[in-house]
């Protein structure tokens, strides 16, 4: 069956967003923008946060691997987009399947890793003086790696299993890259094992991830209640204004498309939520934290000041 993949389906056609021309032009330069300055704006965060002493602390850590995860997620998909925007694009087999696995990978580590800053939250403000002692870099770099094996291991049990389907006909995906529910839809084989896997894994790594979550800011939100200064609790709360943003918009969006029956599932509803977490999501973080974040701003204006980045 294995063989079957590679000797009937060699190539898949991805459809993009649009058949209609007028719109091709627009979209083109719409999603270049984006994916501008999502490239710039998390790179740049990332750099910024790396040259600054001042933010050489786990929360911050934390931030500049999120950083990095965007700039790498979003070139998974738009480069391709991009391309067919300009013409029908192709894409093999094989590059098809590293495409899902790597998209499978970021966005699951980006979720344990936002999960991961929630908990740091938690230890900063309900125990600020256990804080320094419970995160350590080395427990920064244990929670980071842990996100990535994650990511991996929820990817390639998805893969492997689409790996083992057949695809004799038809290639046409209506999609703008490669994503599991199209397709499931194009396999000859029975893929009910493979939804029922990935209803499953999205359920489990969902529920892991917003609990996490949802309980840190439960504490969080008493401890910062109990503060009896005015100015102390909104500075408490500001820092984690942005956490909850992003964690708002990346969630929402993805758990929208993915924990849901197959008999619900909408193809041209897929479409539209999937260029949010794909590439506006990616692009709104680092505006997100710049903007929220007083130290991220100062950092930025020094860093300018200093020409260490390009203006």
């Amino acid at each position: 069956m294995a063989d079957a993949n590679f000797t009937l389906v060699t190539e898949f056609i991805l459809l993009g967003l649009t058949d209609h021309a007028e719109l091709k032009v627009v979209l083109f330069l719409v999603f270049l923008l984006i994916y501008t300055v999502s490239l710039v704006g998390n790179l740049g965060m990332f750099l910024v946060i790396q040259i600054t002493p001042k933010l050489q602390t786990t929360m911050y850590h934390f931030l500049s691997c999120l950083s990095l995860t965007d700039a790498c997620y979003s070139s998974v998909f738009a480069p391709r987009m991009l391309l067919n925007f300009v013409e029908r694009e192709t894409i093999s087999f094989s590059a098809c399947i590293v495409q899902f696995f790597s998209f499978a990978s970021l966005i699951t580590a980006e979720a344990f890793l936002l999960a991961a800053m929630a908990y740091d939250r938690y230890m900063a403000i309900v125990n600020p003086l256990l804080y320094t002692m419970a995160m350590t870099r080395i427990v920064c770099v244990v929670l980071v790696i842990a996100s990535c094996v994650g990511g991996v291991i929820n990817s390639l049990t998805h893969t492997i299993g689409l790996l083992k389907l057949s695809f004799c006909g038809p290639n046409v995906i209506r999609h703008f890259f490669c994503d599991l529910p199209p397709l499931l839809k194009l396999s000859c084989s029975d893929a009910s094992m493979n939804e029922l896997l990935l209803l499953i894994f999205s359920g489990v790594i969902a529920v892991i991830t917003f609990m996490t979550v949802v309980v840190s800011y439960i504490f969080i939100v008493a401890a910062i209640l109990r503060i009896r200064s005015a100015a102390g609790r909104h500075k408490a709360f500001s820092t984690c204004v942005s956490h909850l943003t992003v964690v708002t918009l990346l969630y929402g969006s993805v758990n929208f498309n993915y924990i849901q029956p197959s008999s619900q599932y909408s193809l041209e509803q897929e479409k539209v939520v999937s260029v949010f977490y794909t590439l506006v999501v990616p692009m709104l973080n680092p505006l997100i934290y710049t903007l929220r974040n007083k130290e991220v701003k100062d950092a930025v204006k020094k860093a300018k000041e200093m020409k260490h980045i390009p203006c």
